[in-house]
């Protein structure tokens, strides 16, 4: 064992013969393979002699490293180009950083810090420690020097000493070759980004080994950015204008991504680019919003589609994108309602000009969206909603569900566009269409209105009127295809039309197809029952489920002719005796026939109602007479209302040119009719097609078949607001058992959810269907919040 002296002679006498080898190494001069190995073994007998000698090694060892680091400073300092300064600062650090991977190596027994009185003296620690040959054994080094206090300890004394004096100036530098960059200058990349790496690198926390990078260059970078924009964004728009800074702040962010991914810190851990994004938001559109805001309604307008793309692609980065949603709905909803009261002669006279130009209207603003907006999400609801204004809009066509006289009205004007939309679906599944449509065509067609359809407040308006088409479509046999009409069904069905409504449509379907094995069989027996057997092959009856088709109320008295008359107790004893219980109503409203019409012109063959082959048959064996209206409502027993408007059907038809009856003295609408207005039949009535008369043909003069009385269209009218009312109750019941407690605006909210598929309750409603639940014990008030239900078990 050696002594304590001898120790400390040897230390002394062997640190001289280590320093000039550690000084070449820090140089980056060659240094022999002996050399090398001879430095482990010195260093690691130097460690075993006494624990005092690792703190003096660390000194001396800082000594050199400083006095290194200090010469190389004046080195760099005397280039006072910026260029140089970083090219030289980069070539020192360079060298620098990679020693500090090496030069641990050799004081790796400074971390062991073996025992005083260890008796092993082997090099056997030092034998593995050799210079890297291979990639790999490089890699396993640097790993295991990363913690090391000697590389530790170089680059704490660089960043203290040369990068503390000149760390402005290398900042500065950078910033300027990226200001040359940015302005489309000469510049070397490199430079910068040497200089990134060596903050990057300098920092040795293990915590946040980008402190360095971040409290200097990043900040520094950043700074710089908002600096450089704050001048240049202000001069292009003060010399362009905000329109063409569109373009610039686009072209301006995607450079700035690209330089930002150059320049900053991308590795694991680092979150520069994100905040970099933020901050080209910030300063290149964010304080500029409000400006680029306040063009956004003229670009819609104008339909710059470019321009919007760019304004939304920036807008949409930053948190506020509510003022370009409302600018888009106020012009969809101004362009819409300016265009379609621009086009109003047309579109409300004709359904199919009017859905054609909902249509053309939805396509063009969804286009708009699409283009323009990316079909975001958010600009399709500002989208939605702008056209339901439209389509539920009543400044053009209004639709008043209960006359102004009913007393205690609950409700307002609506929109006729669920009628005319339903006008519009008969148009195209009736036979004999005006234009001549493919299935396809009709498909699409049919498809179009039911997306018009979603946007419609009150469907159960269109229930009405398409229920009401369906009808006179399977009575009078002019559906253009079965198959479609069911296909119509399911179509409506798939938008959330109620079930009870869809029921009763797929119900009809099934009646008809009921109704027509009936009528077959009835026919097979009438033929040898009948005393006239022609006439069953002449009739075709319909028997119908009242409760799908028709209302109680619409049965009107009429006189048949005679052979109609004996027709009917026959089949009503046939039915009795195929069906025991059941019983038959019999809605002439609703029948229809062919006549032969024959005058001195010709012979005809005439489509007409019930009610108009009545008032016909009168001149039965006295076709020259003249008969009062007095004397046709005692033969036709019809209805004063019913006789004036069936009358005048045949005096005032607007499809033809020759009128079947004749009529005086004139006067201009039914109700002038008095009891002695006379009626004859027309002896030069004729069909005239394409400007030529025809003494013989086939005349429709049912037109729309009338299915219920002028007293009860009133009825269903008042029906609609009837059932709004129940709905309304049921719905409200439903939530208040599902919550037992609920606030006044959740109530209304899920109200809406529940019953947008039949029509959008009004406040009114809401308010006296509650209070009406209130007073018959459904529900009470909270006595602590009167905006508060409790459900009333």
């Amino acid at each position: 064992m050696l002594l304590s002296g001898q120790n400390s002679e040897t230390f002394e006498t062997k640190w001289p013969q280590i320093k000039p080898l550690i000084i070449r190494l820090l140089k980056q001069e060659d240094v022999k393979k002996n050399e090398w190995f001879n430095l482990f073994f010195d260093i690691h007998h130097i460690c075993l002699w006494e624990d005092n000698c690792i703190p003096r090694i660390k000194k001396e060892l800082e000594l050199n490293i400083l006095s290194f680091i200090r010469t190389v400073q004046e080195q760099i300092l005397r280039h006072e180009d910026d260029e140089a300064l970083l090219r030289a600062y980069i070539n020192v650090w360079t060298k620098f950083l990679d020693q500090s991977n090496y030069l641990p190596h050799p004081f790796s027994a400074m971390e062991q810090n073996p025992s005083k009185n260890s008796n092993s003296t082997t090099v056997a620690a030092a034998g593995p420690q050799v210079p890297p040959v291979t990639a790999q054994q490089q890699q396993q080094q640097q790993r295991k020097s990363t913690d090391s206090h000697v590389r530790k300890l170089m680059l704490d004394t660089w960043s203290m000493s040369i990068f503390s004096e000149i760390k402005h100036r290398l900042q500065n530098s950078a910033m300027k070759i990226i200001y040359a960059e940015r302005i489309g200058e000469p510049f070397d990349s490199q430079l910068v980004i040497g200089v990134r790496e060596s903050y990057v690198n300098l920092c040795c926390d293990p915590e946040d080994r980008l402190k360095i990078y971040k409290e200097n260059f990043e900040k520094a970078y950043f700074d710089a950015l908002i600096e450089f924009y704050h001048i240049h964004a202000r001069e292009f728009i003060t010399k362009h204008g905000i329109i063409e800074y569109l373009t610039y702040s686009d072209s301006k962010l995607k450079e700035e991504e690209r330089r930002a991914s150059k320049y900053l810190e991308t590795g694991k851990g680092s979150d520069s680019l994100d905040s970099h994004r933020k901050i080209c938001i910030q300063v290149l559109v964010g304080e500029y919003q409000d400006q680029l805001l306040a063009e956004c309604p003229n670009l819609i307008q104008l339909n710059d589609i470019k321009n919007l793309n760019l304004m939304f692609q920036l807008l949409d980065r930053v948190p506020n994108i509510e003022p370009m949603l409302a600018d888009l709905e106020s012009y969809i909803v101004s362009e819409g309602l300016m265009v379609m009261k621009a086009n109003s002669e047309t579109i409300t006279t004709d359904p199919e000009k009017y859905v054609e130009q909902l249509l053309e209207l939805f396509n063009r603003f969804t286009k708009l969206v699409d283009d323009a907006f990316n079909s975001d999400p958010r600009f399709m609801t500002s989208r939605d909603k702008a056209f339901k204004t439209i389509v539920n809009d009543i400044t053009i066509f209004q639709l008043d569900l209960l006359p102004n006289s009913v007393a205690n009205q609950k409700t307002k004007p609506e929109s006729r566009c669920p009628e005319l939309l339903a006008n519009y679906c008969d148009v195209l599944l009736r036979r004999n269409q005006v234009k001549k449509l493919t299935e396809d065509e009709v498909k699409e067609k049919l498809s179009n209105i039911v997306t018009l359809l979603k946007y419609v407040q009150n469907k159960d308006v269109f229930m009405k009127y398409h229920k009401a088409h369906l009808t006179r479509r399977l009575i009078l046999d002019l559906s253009n295809d079965q198959e479609m009409e069911e296909q119509t069904v399911i179509m409506l069905k798939d938008i959330g039309m109620p079930p009870e409504y869809i029921n009763k449509l797929s119900q009809m379907f099934k009646d008809i197809k009921v109704s027509e094995d009936i009528n077959e069989k009835f026919k097979n027996v009438a033929r040898n029952t009948l005393h006239n057997a022609n006439l069953a092959d002449c009739v075709n009856i319909k028997i119908l489920n009242a409760g799908a088709w028709s209302r109680s109320s619409d049965k009107v008295a009429v006189t048949l002719p005679p052979e109609l008359e004996d027709y009917i107790p026959e089949v009503e004893k046939f039915y009795k005796n195929e069906y025991s219980g059941r019983k038959l109503t019999w809605h002439h409203l609703m029948s229809n026939g062919i006549i032969n019409f024959n005058t001195k012109n010709g012979k005809f063959e005439l489509e007409v109602t019930t009610f108009q082959m009545a008032v016909l048959f009168a001149w039965t064996n006295r076709a020259s007479d003249k008969l009062s209206y007095e004397s046709l409502r005692l033969a036709t027993e019809l209805p004063d209302n019913e006789l004036r408007r069936t009358l005048w059907q045949l005096v005032a038809f607007q499809k033809i040119k020759h009128q079947v009856l004749c009529y005086g003295p004139e006067v201009k609408q039914a109700k002038d009719f008095t009891e002695n207005t006379q009626f004859w039949i027309n002896q030069d009535f004729c069909i005239v097609r394409n400007n030529k008369a025809q003494y013989r043909g086939k005349l429709n003069l049912i037109g729309r078949l009338q299915l219920s009385t002028e007293k009860n269209r009133e009825e269903e009218n008042q029906e609609i607001v009837f059932l709004r009312t129940e709905r309304a109750k049921e719905a409200i019941v439903k939530i208040m058992k599902m919550r037992k407690r609920v606030t006044l605006a959740q109530l209304q909210t899920e109200l809406i959810e529940l019953l947008k598929n039949m029509f959008l309750p009004s406040k009114k409603l809401v308010k006296e269907t509650i209070e009406w639940l209130i007073e018959n014990k459904y529900m009470e008030r909270d006595e602590a919040n009167i905006n508060t239900f409790i459900y009333t078990t």
